[in-house]
């Protein structure tokens, strides 16, 4: 439990209010011991069921014909109420962000239909330039990369991981609903529990500084199963939201996280985010 509170307090943003370890001593823990410390990826397993068909005779032929039918008569029934209720997030792809970093390029579907108040500012950050120059200025193998902070756009400031959004600013709700969300309190946003969503490998979550709704432009991606971090896990006080998963290039960030750090956690090597492009929103 003492190493994932280590672990916890490393992946809030520098000089965050952090509970339950504010008596720990960050710089007494290093970097080695903090790889130790996470637990490594459990082996994800998918079971596969098939439908089994069996035959009927005549009359079971025609019941399943019949059965078919009403189906396909569903499927375009639906098909033509998406179109006609364009708004609804349900009748649309998700969008895709296109993430393009000094060291590659990776891309990550983004929850809009799950998570469309945390979506949607991201969406609207990434389309503003925000987070365009900025670095990864937190990066631990087997556990996570950490980007965001608008004071890393210096890859050397020690105050990287505490900035976000200019408060006051305000961003629309991309579900159709026109609802319009501001944020508040340093630039931060309302905390998005609703959506199950784990904090396995490759997914995109938001950072927060333990507090609630202290959410703004930092989030980090996943590069382990980190399923204490899920925000409906009460093993641990963190409660981290996720909005997307990777869905090419998963590889890149996992070299990103294994790059040489200082005793931040910081790159070396600077790694910057050249531009972010939203397609599909």
């Amino acid at each position: 439990m003492l190493g994932i509170l280590l672990i916890v307090a490393h992946l809030l943003p520098a000089g965050a209010f952090v509970p339950l370890t504010q008596t720990l001593s960050r710089s007494a823990v290093s970097e080695q011991s903090l790889q130790h410390l996470v637990t490594p990826p459990s082996q994800q397993k998918r079971a596969v069921h098939q439908d089994s068909f069996t035959s009927f005779g005549p009359a079971g032929a025609l019941l399943v014909g019949a059965a078919v039918g009403l189906a396909a008569a569903a499927a375009r029934h639906k098909s033509h109420t998406c179109k006609r209720a364009i708004s609804s997030t349900a009748c649309r792809a998700n969008p895709t962000a296109v993430f393009e970093t000094s060291m590659g390029m990776f891309k990550a579907e983004l929850f809009l239909d799950q998570m469309p108040i945390t979506v949607s500012n991201f969406v609207d950050l990434a389309k503003s330039g925000f987070y365009n120059g900025v670095h990864f200025h937190r990066v631990i193998p087997n556990f996570m990369c950490q980007f965001g902070c608008p004071k890393a756009k210096d890859p050397m400031n020690p105050m990287a991981g505490t900035g976000g959004p200019s408060d006051g600013t305000s961003y629309e709700v991309l579900d159709g609903s026109g609802e319009a969300v501001t944020r508040r309190g340093g630039g931060n946003i309302p905390d998005e529990f609703t959506a199950k969503i784990p904090n396995k490998p490759g997914t995109l979550s938001m950072a927060n500084t333990g507090r609630p709704n202290t959410g703004g432009s930092q989030f980090f991606i996943n590069v382990n199963d980190n399923s204490f971090l899920n925000w409906y896990d009460s093993s641990t006080p963190s409660q981290h939201p996720v909005f997307g998963e990777i869905t090419e290039g998963y590889d890149l960030v996992v070299q990103i996280s294994k790059v040489r750090t200082n005793n931040r956690d910081a790159p070396f090597e600077p790694v910057m985010m050249k531009s972010i492009t939203i397609e599909g929103a």
